[in-house]
């Protein structure tokens, strides 16, 4: 359950939420309007923040902002197993679609570690949606997302695994859902989870990581990859 609202912004969760480009790009007016509508609440490691199905108008609902921590978006299908959709790191505003559309939830929203999550009620969305800067920066995030669906589509019906991972790799190296224009070294992902998001076992993907190992391409540690040469997985990925 989350803890009392009303906790401060403090200066490293506004330099997490001002390092994301699409927050970054708004005008400063509407930055502010947006924070200063949030309340910050914490939540543990393996919260839901939201489930397939809810409804949108549900208790504690609203726009979300990842101030600390880290969030997966995923669902499960009917035999039960999961397929991890993207994982969202500090910066990253979700929740969206079903403020716009009053439908239910997509996905599943879990914490994958201890949160501070910046909560705009649906009300106050609304508020702001009223605005054109506002409005304009929600059809461009969305555009974003659009994008990265018709990505992921194209990646799962025309490229082979190994591509899919070299691209999967480089979009974690830039933050999946934020993708940032500077890519970081490494991606701090258990493997298990990077299967999840392809969609195959642990041990495939094992098989396909230490190729690209023997290649050069990457190195594996306890819980992360490291991304020796970014320019071969491009060419993997963009070959596969």
């Amino acid at each position: 359950m989350p803890q009392p609202p009303g906790r401060p912004l403090s200066a490293a969760h506004r330099a997490s939420m001002e390092a994301n480009p699409w927050f970054a790009s708004m005008p400063r007016a509407q930055r502010e309007g947006l924070l200063a509508a949030a309340e910050l609440i914490h939540l543990r490691r393996g919260a839901m923040v939201f489930r397939q199905g809810d409804p949108v108008h549900a208790a504690g609902g609203g726009f979300y902002g990842l101030a600390a921590g880290m969030i997966k978006i995923s669902t499960l299908r009917h035999d039960g197993r999961e397929a991890i959709l993207a994982v969202l790191e500090p910066g990253n505003w979700f929740g969206e679609i079903s403020l716009i559309d009053g439908s239910p939830r997509t996905h599943d929203a879990t914490a994958l570690s201890a949160l501070d999550l910046l909560v705009v009620p649906h009300q106050a969305f609304a508020q702001q949606m009223q605005g054109a800067p506002f409005g304009r920066a929600i059809a461009a995030l969305l555009a974003a997302r659009v994008r990265g669906l018709y990505g992921l589509m194209e990646d799962a019906t025309l490229r082979g695994l190994r591509a899919r991972v070299a691209r999967r790799l480089l979009a974690l190296a830039r933050g999946d859902a934020t993708q940032s224009p500077e890519p970081r070294v490494s991606v701090a992902l258990p493997q298990e989870a990077l299967a999840m998001m392809l969609g195959v076992t642990r041990q495939t993907l094992s098989k396909e990581l230490n190729a690209l190992a023997r290649e050069g391409a990457i190195g594996l540690g306890y819980g992360r990859i490291e991304l020796l040469s970014p320019a071969a997985l491009q060419r993997m990925g963009n070959t596969g």
